[in-house]
């Protein structure tokens, strides 16, 4: 229950880590204020919500000037009386790479509980946990919610329709890397009101929850703000499906 905020790139399975460096827009997707909330639901079930923000902050990491992302996610009805989540999740950023400086999380489910911290030596390559140290493949290694928010901002003009690429993060003791496949454009109703998408597939390991031949989509809105907007896998019982709730301080008008 822990991964339900960050966009099921939680669940995705770990590949190969690749040295991949990937490109930025001249322009971030994304700016302070920047408010967006998010439905899990587990067929017509709200399960839970998560909100993301970006928010302004006076900390600097060598000097360079960075952005605070938190994450807040919870249960919502039958799901809080019988399994109770307050997890909560802050990411400082550099502001011109939008690689991860420091991270950190504080986890409440039911009865576990658990605090853990990173620092990300980007230029070293080499991120500082409670655990360990660890050696990573690129100067562009990241927790899972700075993921979120690089992910938004690439230069993806040269993407062809399945070709794929990787995001190198680090989630509890290792370096792993998340395969994303760009699978084109689609034209979806929303909250936001209908909106060109283009849609992705990250991957995901079969197993306890998904099917051998699950897959897992995720829309993004074609303009410059990329908002994922919704996404939804099979698993071996239902379906599980993100949706946009509401957005608020965008960058951008949405769908322009």
């Amino acid at each position: 229950m822990r991964k339900l905020a960050l966009m099921f790139a939680l669940i995705a399975t770990s590949k190969l880590v690749v040295a991949q460096e990937l490109p930025l827009k001249k322009e971030n997707a994304f700016k302070e204020g920047e408010s967006l909330t998010y439905k899990l639901k587990y067929g017509f079930i709200t399960a839970a919500e998560a909100t993301i923000k970006v928010e302004p902050s006076d900390l600097k990491f060598d000097g360079k000037p960075t952005y605070k992302l938190v994450v807040d996610a919870r249960t919502s009805g039958t799901f809080d009386v019988f399994y109770k989540v307050r997890d909560h999740y802050d990411s400082y950023i550099d502001k011109t790479e939008l690689t991860p400086y420091f991270y950190q999380e504080d986890i409440r489910e039911a009865k576990y509980r658990r605090k853990d911290k990173a620092r990300f030596y980007q230029d070293n390559k080499k991120v500082v946990a409670n655990n360990g140290t660890y050696t990573t493949p690129t100067t562009q290694t990241f927790d899972l919610v700075s993921a979120y928010y690089f992910a938004r901002s690439l230069d993806i003009t040269k993407l062809k329709i399945n070709e794929t690429f990787k995001l190198n993060y680090f989630l509890g003791d290792e370096i792993s890397a998340l395969e994303i496949q760009y699978v084109g454009k689609e034209t979806i109703k929303t909250k936001l009101g209908t909106i060109n998408c283009l849609k992705f597939s990250p991957s995901i390991k079969p197993g306890r929850i998904f099917k051998k031949d699950s897959k897992l989509y995720l829309w993004i809105t074609d303009d410059g703000n990329r908002v994922p907007v919704k996404a939804e896998v099979e698993i071996l019982v239902g379906s599980v499906t993100l949706e946009i709730k509401s957005a608020q301080g965008l960058k951008y008008p949405i769908g322009k």
